[in-house]
């Protein structure tokens, strides 16, 4: 991942001063964080503008209206490419027992956005206990707890070949090398590399490949380019086969899903 635009302060907490903890950033276009782990998890939820949250395991994006689960200890790099409003929840690992330690892409249904927007409101040692805001907070984990998941996520390979080939089509996404040429650089047959890529990612190669190249126009939507253009940056020849398959995946046209 490249770091370049406006680093951005990741907070000096040692511990939460309350189960949860909101953060509400209005970021500029490039902004990043290092590459950090916390003691507690974190759901990043974009008002507007693109999240993309980058682990070992892989890459998670998260278009308005949709947050990104980080479990505690999970080492990661925040990005937005273009201008982003967030709000962060820092949850105290006692306090969400029952979530799965692995980063997801969750819906923010309508809600659950305004508990966010409320409990941001809410001073850091807010009132515990029976009282407006402990209530409130007690609801807002239920919500969080059922926030469907959705994938927006692109799993990474471990395997060292593999990586290498990911990472480059990451890089250039309108890159048209087919399996075939893939399976000659890497010294094996199409079938194992197929395979292979199944057993790593949990995809196949075209799966992961459309994915990938959807993934990263919201980027380039982002930065206010047109349909036609996202569609022919990442890849596709076909501007209509781009906006159907944009539309199985996020379930709106890039039209629809304002950016």
């Amino acid at each position: 991942m490249q770091t370049i635009g406006h680093p951005r302060a990741i907070p000096a907490l040692d511990q939460l001063p309350r189960p949860l903890y909101a953060r509400a950033e209005s970021l500029g276009a490039g902004s990043w964080t290092t590459r950090h782990s916390h003691d507690w998890v974190q759901f990043s939820y974009a008002i507007s503008g693109v999240l993309g949250v980058y682990t070992d395991d892989g890459s998670y994006f998260a278009p308005p209206q949709w947050g990104v689960w980080i479990p505690a200890d999970a080492e990661h790099e925040v990005v937005t490419s273009g201008q982003a409003e967030m709000r962060s929840l820092y949850i105290r690992r006692d306090a969400c027992p029952w979530a799965p330690a692995k980063c997801r892409v969750l819906e923010v249904t309508a809600l659950a956005r305004e508990l966010i927007k409320q409990f941001c409101l809410f001073p850091a040692e807010y009132a515990e206990g029976d009282s407006v805001e402990g209530r409130l907070v007690a609801v807002l984990l239920d919500q969080l707890r059922t926030l469907p998941e959705v994938g927006f996520s692109l799993p990474l390979p471990r395997h060292p070949g593999l990586l290498a080939l990911c990472n480059g089509l990451i890089a250039a996404p309108d890159q048209v090398q087919t399996l075939q040429q893939w399976a000659v650089q890497l010294g094996c047959s199409e079938k194992t590399l197929m395979r292979l890529f199944q057993r790593e990612t949990g995809l196949s190669f075209r799966n992961w490949r459309q994915r990938m190249r959807l993934l990263s126009s919201l980027a380039l939507l982002e930065a206010g380019e047109s349909v036609t253009e996202a569609a022919l940056g990442c890849g596709y020849d076909s501007t209509s086969a781009y906006i159907a398959a944009f539309k199985q995946l996020f379930g709106a046209t890039p039209g629809e899903l304002k950016l």
